[in-house]
């Protein structure tokens, strides 16, 4: 089969980046802000085949309690400003700018809880200033800042508010500001953004008063309008009262979605086989949880969600960016119920069961930064928190004290446990027919997504029963596998006979070259959920081996001295149609793709090579970064 196509084709087919598509919005001061988004909507042409739009919908300012402790001071507005393009100033002073192209969308997520408590706090003269609270909360040093954090966040742990500094008129002052400022910065066929916000709900374990728990926030995204009172944790920690909310906004036109993220330190609750009291799981729950949480966060800075070796001892890359301590704690994460790829096995199992998926999820990106704008790139990663993590001493990639090595050193145990173990990602990519608020959200609730852990590669996959490998040269290509098929998040119905899938990926030009395509096969049979690997195209001309199911080595190799990277292996695109091998009509089955890229320097030896230093010795010199699509669900009727 024909690998390649020209730069022109590609361009066309494939899909470019949302920025360069639509219209060029000049801003017309004879119209108010509504009419303004209206006229400038009507001029964007709409492609039938989709385009592919870049963006991040995990942002905190200044607004979140964590992030003003870090000593944040970023605005909603600064959030849109970096993602335009723009330099915004990280806590410390510097300046951080976006690698690359400016985002397609994007929306600021800060905690419900204490929404714009604290810069009320710090404010002299404010009521709120003179509570004893404040007198402890503000300052640079880092023990300060971690009690400070520890005693909001238990508070919002708990969902128990410290009444004295709980006031909702700021809270709902602090929201209809980010509101104000997503409508503000929207623009259609340029930059779309989301009025959001943050449910932070962390799990307990028994005796613990700190804010350590497992993981259950989710951020909160609008399509349009937006209520003028949020729901936080201070209302509820049960999520399921959350879809409840979310519910009656919905009924009252108000369209919503929830996406969870750091499943992997959810303790093992984010995935549970149980509710949140305890109860089996029924399919009024499955179908309420895929009404409000149609897609998760998979990757971001704490980590990446898509499975960990204890549960996938069988693929040779579950081992990436792996990160297990609860919140603000060195207690490890329970494995089981924290993973996606897990979660989708026992959504199938739970459908057999009750006739409901709860499980049956899209995926993205997000980055999770506190100063307003994402790390994306290994060689310009700027901290995620503020000034905790601002240096690479202070994260852990450098060795304190002024020295050279490692060697005698002692190590800070927060940047061990903690900020080393971050990473430069993620992305959320979407495919959708134009860069507006209904477009991106319909794509969303579709989930015709993907995550990425920073670069943009454009990655597609449809399943159908008529795609064959005369389709891979043909003009029409993507046109006619939206007439023959589903794309990823579609679902296809028993034919009697295997589907093929149609899987197309291009790098990113600003990163490494793309080494090999891969299946991942989730399913429930004969009492057990089981999973399955196969590489399913290989860069160089190499053919997957039919009895590994795995790709030749390509030599891909990179330079530790200066951080080169091989240019003689890898190649710029890759596309196969593929047919599962070992597949039964009568099972239930997911499928989604994993691209990944050759290897490359991970961030913590780019600042220990730019530091001059030796690069820590525990942690991994290069990562290959990787893209992971939403699924295609095949349902035998089972």
């Amino acid at each position: 089969m024909n690998k390649f196509l020209s730069a022109s084709i590609l361009a066309v087919t494939l899909g470019a980046c949302g920025g360069q598509t639509g219209t060029e919005n000049k801003t017309d001061h004879s119209k108010s802000p509504a009419e303004t988004v209206e006229s400038a909507a009507s001029e964007i042409v709409k492609n039938p085949n989709k385009d592919v739009f870049f963006g991040d919908l995990h942002i905190h300012t200044k607004n979140s309690f964590d992030a003003y402790i870090f000593n944040v001071r970023s605005t909603p507005d600064d959030v849109y400003r970096f993602a335009k393009g723009e330099a915004v100033r990280h806590p410390v002073g510097f300046e951080i700018k976006i690698g690359g192209d400016p985002l397609d969308f994007v929306g600021t997520t800060d905690h419900g809880a204490y929404m714009g408590i604290l810069p009320a706090m710090d404010t002299d003269g404010h009521p709120l200033s003179k509570v004893e609270l404040a007198k402890t909360m503000f300052g640079t040093d880092p023990e300060l800042i971690t009690q400070a954090f520890a005693t909001i966040g238990g508070s919002v742990r708990s969902g128990i508010p410290f009444e004295e500094i709980y006031d909702r008129d700021i809270v709902d002052s602090a929201w209809k500001q980010s509101i104000d400022a997503a409508n503000r910065h929207y623009e259609p066929g340029k930059l779309t953004t989301f009025s959001a916000y943050e449910y932070t709900s962390v799990t307990v374990r028994p005796g613990d008063e700190s804010f350590a728990g497992g993981n259950l926030h989710r951020n909160v995204v609008f399509e349009n309008e937006a209520p003028k009172r949020l729901f936080s944790t201070l209302d509820s920690t049960n999520p399921e009262d959350l879809w409840d909310w979310m519910d009656t906004e919905r009924a009252a036109g108000r369209d919503v979605m929830a996406i969870p993220h750091n499943s992997n330190v959810s303790d093992g609750k984010m995935f549970d086989l149980v509710t949140y009291e305890g109860k089996p799981l029924d399919k009024a729950y499955a179908e309420q949880r895929m009404l409000n949480e149609p897609l998760v966060e998979m990757t971001q800075v704490k980590g990446t969600s898509e499975t960990h070796p204890a549960l996938s001892p069988n693929d040779e890359w579950a081992d990436f960016e792996i990160y297990e301590d609860l919140l603000s704690s060195y207690i490890k994460s329970k494995i089981n119920g924290g993973y996606v790829r897990e979660a989708l096995a026992n959504g199938l199992k739970i459908e057999q069961e009750t006739g409901a998926n709860p499980f049956k999820f899209g995926m993205i990106g997000a980055s999770d930064t506190h100063v307003a704008g994402g790390a994306f790139d290994e060689k310009d990663y700027w901290s995620k928190v503020g000034i905790l993590d601002a240096t690479p001493v202070a994260r852990g990639s450098a060795p304190p004290g002024g020295a050279k090595t490692w060697e005698g050193v002692e190590r800070d145990q927060n940047a061990e446990h903690w900020f080393s173990k971050w990473g430069a990602s993620g992305l959320a990519a979407v495919w959708a027919e134009e860069n507006t608020r209904e477009s991106i959200f319909a794509a969303m609730r579709r989930k015709e997504t993907y995550a990425t852990s920073g670069p943009r590669m454009k990655v597609r996959m449809f399943g159908g029963y008529g795609y064959d490998t005369d389709l891979l040269d043909d003009a029409d290509m993507i046109a006619k596998a939206y007439a023959g098929g589903v794309p990823m998040g579609g679902d296809l119905v028993k034919n009697n006979t295997a589907p093929s899938f149609l899987v197309w990926a291009m790098r990113d030009p600003r990163n490494a070259p793309l080494q090999r395509l891969q299946m991942v096969k989730s399913w429930y049979e004969n009492g057990e959920t089981r999973e399955a690997l196969y590489d399913i195209a290989c860069s160089d001309g190499g053919v997957p081996d039919p009895s590994t199911h795995r790709c030749p080595v390509n030599g891909a190799s990179v330079d530790l001295s200066d951080c080169s990277i091989s240019t003689d292996s890898g190649d710029p695109e890759l596309k196969t149609v593929w047919t599962d091998p070992d597949f039964n009509t009568e099972i239930s089955v997911s499928y989604y793709v994993r691209v990944l890229e050759n290897p490359s320097c991970r961030w913590s030896t780019w600042d220990a090579l730019k530091a001059g230093v030796e690069r820590h010795p525990d942690l991994p010199p290069t990562i290959q970064e990787r893209a992971y699509t939403s699924p295609i669900w095949y349902n035998s009727g089972n």
